[in-house]
């Protein structure tokens, strides 16, 4: 369309101005901005979202239509910019100059009065606000007008019905009318009528309704896009130009508006996109993606996800070591192509974890890749990834020319991060996508586009368990095919996926009929078994035929004292001719008690999370290579850890020592028994777990309590035989600890239940203030992010926080004082080590360390002592905004009445400050 249709003075209208550092007076006409935002989503709606989004929104709407609402939404986003309110706003930096230029421009084209006006409340009516208030005064649907409303973020409570009415001046310059009434509205109408012709509607009647889904998905478009054509540079790299602003001595007339949107999106759009093909089992995924021969767990499960018609959720419990993950990935291929999603996510409970997943999924995803002869986007999404060598080594989109293979798309960073189409990362970002926060859209939409797979589900708390049913919820609302793996799987929890995964679908409740016996899908304690809906049908896959490699373990169950002494000496008895012993425990002190027991000609290692990154990275990495698949084992060595060794890794251990904990927590650690078919040690031969704590019922040590509820130690402790058969007796065993109406008659129990059952309430409380209501078929967004705590969800960590019912607790990079000056702990200079390096220096302090009455505090001392020694690190990339702690030349200090020393073999020691000191 001929932008001519517009009149003349439309086009002195400013979305953006700015000067820079050399004194150039930029700015960008807004009817540009509208243009640009129109091309932008419009392209991106039909080459970069997925074919299942659009047939979701094609489920509403038809396709001519819902391509002319989307070129709608794109040009009219900042319809609230026609306004004086917004035009007769100051620059950023206050620049008068240009600021009088632009009014100079607008009174010059008739906007008479501009000059001298004055609005006392300006700051009233927001560019967005102010949009979706003009769009309801042209009668355009209220769903519609909250999308433009929303497309910084939130939509607010309501619709601004009194907008007009009360800030009439910020509208139309004057509260009553008068020629400036009438050259504001002529410009308005002529933009609004233009929206409309460009967009293919030739009347506003014609803008159809949209349901909250929808709306959800749309407004993440919106805000992609709205970001993109807002995006001058790519990446600021000046040699890259997407949608520059132009000098202020040019106009709209000076614009090629095709060849600027031509040659952004030549310059951004630099990855391909996954072409799903169909996984044909008679050539074996299993044996064509990792060169092994499908077992028969994994062909059956394959078979069956490639029978369905309509997937959606899929829960896969199985043992520890059986391939969950190649069922996966085989699965993602599979739903990927059946619902035309081409993009996967997976979550799991932890960084390092993630960062296991991320080089599997990634040589996964370079095989998809080079068979399409393209190359494809992945993004490692947690707080520490750019500390991950693996990742940083991944080729930048902007620097890959025509081979194939995985690379990241530096655009898709921060809050883009989501909308990367491959990612792996911790759960919090998918638990994220249910609790109310600025720019949620964004979440749903990135989600949206992707099969998600859910690893290591049993990890989860009853808080997080809360956020993972909500979003569970709204990833059935858009059909996305959700794979869920677990070990040890509690039938409730199950049940809960697969009701809230229908309830998102569906909006309804699945109906379950009171009486069933225990071959229903909601009580089977088949193992391993695949719980799956197909349509609204729940099915369920229990027979496997065929010989599976996987045979039992018989494992001889021990109980020991928790007595630190008695345990070691135990665990050097049983490896004096040889072997590894794992010891994994509940807490870091008592992982660090037990390492300074052994005896010093005895190797052992120790992990836990108070070493600093690399140093924990590093021996995570030492773990594998010496007791994981094809390591090369040592004669003799003891591992000792937390539960960091439980999830994930792929590591075997001869005979195990175990804290008490919930019975699938012990099992899972029992998963890393015996784990692999090699030779084992003299006397070594059968699997031999010891469980710590458990010789006297109820009493399990302030501990082991105070990290789990006494409740589920006690009915572990009642459950958990001398002999277990694995995987046989997962599920039962399992099943039995919890399930909560049985009626064990057992001293202390109802006690330890009726505490159990309290805190569980609270906590679901707790979660429900911050958690997005279920999704609705009616409705507009407004309300859909009204929070009453505006400090949760503003920034990554207190997001995170929330959404694991975790207290903050301060991380610091630790240094060292020496005669020599400031050293990083392994004696280099900082002085010859970059800022990166410096910045990786992260720990964590203990809850204890600093309470969260006393945080704020503590951060400011530590912010003031980190200026004084380190100014240079607030202009520098890695190191600004962050905190020091310095040890001094015994690697100790003390701080808030804790002495900490550090050690890279015993990793962060804390101990209470004596009263006397």
């Amino acid at each position: 369309m001929d932008l001519k249709k517009l009149n003349k003075p439309a086009g002195y209208l400013w979305a953006k101005k700015t000067t820079t550092e050399s004194g150039q007076e930029l700015w960008l006409p807004l009817t540009t901005h509208l243009l640009d935002t129109e091309r932008t989503i419009h392209w991106l709606f039909n080459n970069w979202m997925s074919e299942g989004t659009k047939q979701l929104l094609r489920s509403e709407i038809d396709d001519e239509k819902l391509q002319s609402l989307v070129k709608f939404l794109g040009f009219c986003h900042d319809f609230g910019k026609a306004t004086p309110s917004f035009q007769s706003k100051s620059s950023y930096g206050g620049n008068v100059p240009i600021d009088s230029e632009l009014i100079a421009q607008l009174i010059q084209s008739g906007f008479e009065g501009l000059g001298g006006m004055t609005l006392t409340n300006a700051n009233e009516s927001p560019h967005a606000k102010a949009g979706e208030a003009l769009l309801n005064y042209f009668k355009v649907p209220k769903s519609i007008s909250a999308i433009v409303g929303g497309h910084h973020g939130d939509a607010g409570d309501r619709e601004p019905k009194e907008q007009l009415r009360d800030y009439t001046a910020n509208y139309w310059q004057t509260d009553s009318e008068s020629d400036a009434w009438a050259k504001w509205k002529r410009v308005q109408n002529a933009i609004f009528e233009y929206g409309l012709e460009l967009s293919g509607f030739r009347d506003v009647s014609e803008i159809p309704k949209v349901s909250q889904r929808n709306a959800i998905i749309l407004e993440g478009l919106l805000i992609t896009a709205d970001w993109l054509a807002s995006s001058e540079y790519l990446n600021n790299d000046y040699q890259k130009p997407l949608f520059p602003l132009i000098p202020i001595n040019c106009t709209i007339d000076n614009i090629d508006e095709e060849k600027r949107f031509r040659t952004a999106m030549e310059t951004w759009w630099l990855d391909g996109v996954w072409e799903p093909k169909k996984v044909l089992e008679d050539s074996d995924p299993y044996l064509k993606r990792w060169s092994f021969k499908a077992r028969p767990v994994q062909q059956a499960m394959t078979h069956t996800i490639g029978e369905t018609t309509d997937p959606g959720i899929f829960i896969i419990e199985a043992p520890m070591g059986l391939g969950k993950t190649e069922i996966a990935l085989v699965a993602a291929e599979q739903l990927a192509y059946k619902t035309q999603r081409p993009g996967l996510f997976v979550g799991l409970p932890t960084q390092a974890t993630s960062n296991a997943m991320f080089d599997r999924v990634q040589q996964w995803e370079k095989q998809l890749a080079q068979e399409q002869g393209d190359h494809f986007p992945i993004n490692l999404m947690h707080g520490k990834a750019h500390f991950n060598e693996a990742y940083e080594k991944i080729p930048r989109a902007s620097n890959v020319d025509s081979e194939s293979g995985v690379d990241i798309n530096e655009w898709f960073s921060g809050k883009k991060s989501v909308l990367s189409k491959f990612a792996v990362g911790t759960i919090d970002n998918l638990l994220l996508m249910a609790l109310k926060q600025k720019h949620l859209f964004l979440k749903h939409l990135g989600f949206s586009e992707k099969v998600v797979v859910i690893d290591e589900v049993h990890a989860y708390d009853a808080y997080m368990s809360q956020y993972l049913f909500e979003a569970i919820k709204w990833l059935g609302t858009y059909h996305v095919p959700v794979v869920v793996l677990s070990a040890t799987l509690p039938r409730e929890k199950r049940k809960a996926l697969i009701s809230s995964y229908y309830r998102g679908k569906y909006f309804s409740k699945l109906k379950i009929a009171k009486n069933i016996d225990e071959n229903h899908w909601s009580r089977s304690k088949a193992y391993p078994v695949m719980t799956y809906l197909d349509g609204p049908d729940v099915k369920q896959v229990t027979e496997f035929p065929g010989e599976s490699d996987q045979k039992t373990v018989k494992v001889k169950v021990e109980r020991l004292a928790s007595d630190a002494l008695d345990a070691m000496a135990s665990v050097l008895d049983k490896i004096q001719n040889g072997g590894v012993a794992g010891v994994i425990v509940n807490t870091v002190s008592r992982a660090q008690e037990l390492a300074k027991m052994v005896p010093a000609e005895v190797p052992f290692m120790l992990l836990h999370s108070s070493f600093l990154a690399p140093e924990r990275a590093e021996k995570e990495q030492q773990i594998q290579a010496v007791i994981g698949k094809k390591g090369r084992r040592p004669e003799k060595l003891i591992v000792i850890g937390t539960q960091v060794l439980e999830q994930s890794l792929d590591i075997d251990f001869d005979i195990l020592y175990t804290d008490i904990a919930p019975m699938d927590l012990i099992l899972q650690r029992a998963g890393r028994l015996h784990r692999h078919a090699i030779q084992r040690p003299q006397g070594l031969d059968k699997p031999q777990l010891f469980v710590m704590g458990a010789t006297e019922f109820g009493n399990y040590g302030d501990d082991n309590e105070a990290v789990y509820k006494k409740y589920l130690l006690m009915k572990t402790d009642y459950y958990l035989k001398a002999d277990l058969s694995l995987p046989q007796d997962i599920s039962n065993l399992v099943q039995s600890v919890y399930n909560f109406d049985d009626e064990l008659d057992l001293p202390g129990l109802d006690l330890a239940k009726e505490k159990f059952d309290n805190d569980l309430r609270l906590k679901e409380q707790k979660a429900k203030q911050y958690r997005i209501n279920d999704p609705v078929k009616r409705g507009t967004i407004h309300g859909w992010l009204t929070r009453g705590n505006d400090e949760i969800g503003q920034s990554d960590q207190t997001a995170s926080a929330a959404v694991r019912d975790i207290k903050e607790t301060i991380e610091v990079i630790l240094l060292q004082q020496t005669s020599q000056g400031v050293v990083m702990l392994d004696g280099r200079p900082i002085e010859s080590c970059n800022s990166k390096e410096i910045a990786e220096q992260l720990i964590r302090l203990p809850g204890r360390v600093v309470p969260e009455y006393q945080m704020l505090k503590a951060i400011k001392l530590l912010e003031t002592r980190t200026l004084e020694r380190f100014q240079s690190w607030q202009s520098d990339r890695w190191l600004h905004g962050a905190i020091s702690l310095v040890l001094d030349e015994t690697s100790q200090t003390r701080f808030n009445g804790y002495k900490l020393a550090y050690s890279s073999q015993y990793g962060l020691i804390v101990e209470k400050e004596d009263d006397d000191d």
